[in-house]
């Protein structure tokens, strides 16, 4: 995916894309693939053991709050398309550093993202060999990863397409074999804890639980702002909405037809951060092939995620030093098949930093890191909000959805101070923040006003 980010965060045009050839069903698609990797095949697991079956819930609350933003960020699009997105939008909103600061946390989201989702395919293959240490498996993704960067675009939209199209396969092979074990067609002497019938049951640790589990929820939606970066391919500019709408419905059927189907046959005490909670739900139905076919689909499904992310913090560090937002080096044309090794260099380290932390906190660093990159995912959501404010003519229908979404934001970052194995999560996200602040600052003093000419 190509990323743009404007020289000029202040309200200039930036460049903007030629007519695209994207139809709308085309982008929705492309945004399902986009969006489904570990952070629903294995962050789901946390937000079930954290909420028990109202995960459900969680999860269709948060496709309401991801459509606001959503909705929002397609119609900034419409008014005025840019490649630079939300990053420009923001730019064009409240200034220089808003641009700056959108493009830099949008970067160390997806370096964590990688992090993420390292960890898990690392959790994952332990399933198979759990006497190999975590950063081992990890260090061997990276460089698999790194080597399909390195082919450039051509190896890489291969391999995403091919990926694509298995993780999506694995969903609706679990939604077939679950729904039809769950009916008694295989037969299994298995009883399921079935629909839950009490409050208790729904909610087995309370409003609290059911709280924290929102930003697992969210995490599971984070992509929807590829969305809007790619929404200038579309022929149609009107259609970004529609584009947008149909890919959540899409996503919300997937997943709430797939974790309804796993929390009513499995257990609260069950599902573990080891383990999918998909493979889970069937563990007690005699098919041994399953766990082995699932568990390799959804290591597929994770490297698709990373090395997406991998190819755009790539591309995008590139964008931010031709806007004078990173170190000129980055800019530079030192390239290996089209990929620019100083910005493949730096996203290298911070795989690195993963793989690091994996082998001093095998036992806990997942739900850390997936939780700071979801809040890091929530905090540019909230600058679309916000940016849409100024920059939209909105009604007061319009303005009370925006209040809506940003109370959501709120609710699902503040719920993760509420539970002690994910609250260090939040902490390590407001580090990212706290040095990104600090870096707008230096910006704005030693490098734009001189620029300016002040």
């Amino acid at each position: 995916m190509d990323f743009y980010i404007p020289s000029d965060n202040q309200g200039k045009k930036g460049r903007t894309s030629g007519k695209g050839d994207l139809k709308w069903w085309q982008l929705s698609m492309i945004g399902v693939g986009c969006t489904i990797g570990t952070g629903f095949f294995l962050g789901s697991a946390i937000g079930i053991k954290t909420t028990g079956p109202s995960i459900v819930l969680s999860f269709i609350l948060a496709a309401f709050g991801t459509y606001i933003v959503y909705n929002l960020l397609a119609k900034m699009t419409a008014q005025d398309p840019q490649e630079g997105s939300f990053c420009y939008y923001a730019g064009k909103a409240y200034g220089q550093w808003a641009g700056f600061s959108c493009g830099w946390n949008y970067w160390c989201s997806n370096i964590l993202i990688m992090g993420s989702q390292l960890t898990a395919l690392s959790i994952l293959s332990q399933f198979w060999f759990p006497n190999i240490p975590l950063w081992l498996f990890a260090a061997g993704y990276a460089i698999l990863s790194i080597l399909v960067v390195i082919t450039g675009n051509k190896g890489f939209d291969k391999v995403e397409n091919l990926l694509a199209i298995i993780k999506t396969a694995a969903i609706v092979m679990f939604i077939i074999l679950a729904g039809l074990a769950f009916f008694g067609v295989f037969h299994a002497d298995v009883t399921y804890p079935g629909l839950p019938r009490s409050m208790n049951q729904l909610f087995p640790d309370g409003f609290t639980g059911f709280w924290s589990s929102l930003i697992y929820a969210y995490y599971a939606y984070g992509g929807i702002e590829v969305i809007g970066l790619m929404a200038t391919r579309l022929k149609k500019m009107e259609d970004a909405p529609k584009a947008g709408l149909i890919m959540l419905i899409l996503l919300v059927v997937i997943y709430v037809l797939s974790l309804g189907l796993a929390v009513i046959m499995a257990g609260h005490e069950e599902f573990t951060d080891k383990e999918s909670p998909f493979v889970t739900a069937l563990e007690h139905i005699h098919m041994p092939f399953f766990p082995h076919v699932f568990n390799a689909a959804i290591i597929m499904a994770g490297f698709s995620t990373m090395t997406a992310s991998l190819f755009g913090v790539t591309t995008l560090l590139v964008t931010l030093s031709e806007s004078n937002d990173a170190p000129k080096i980055f800019a530079k044309k030192i390239k290996w098949k089209k990929v620019p090794l100083p910005s493949l260099g730096l996203a290298t380290i911070g795989l690195l930093a993963s793989i690091i932390t994996a082998l001093l906190l095998p036992g806990t660093i997942y739900e850390y890191i997936t939780t700071a990159a979801g809040i890091l995912i929530l905090f540019n959501w909230a600058f679309i909000i916000i940016s849409g404010y100024k920059l939209l003519e909105m009604k007061a229908v319009g303005k009370f959805l925006g209040f809506l979404g940003l109370a959501l934001i709120l609710a699902a970052v503040s719920g993760t101070l509420l539970e002690s194995h994910i609250r260090y999560g939040f902490f390590v996200s407001i580090g990212f923040v706290a040095a990104i602040v600090v870096a707008s600052f230096i910006m704005n003093h030693f490098v734009w006003k001189k620029a300016n000419g002040h």
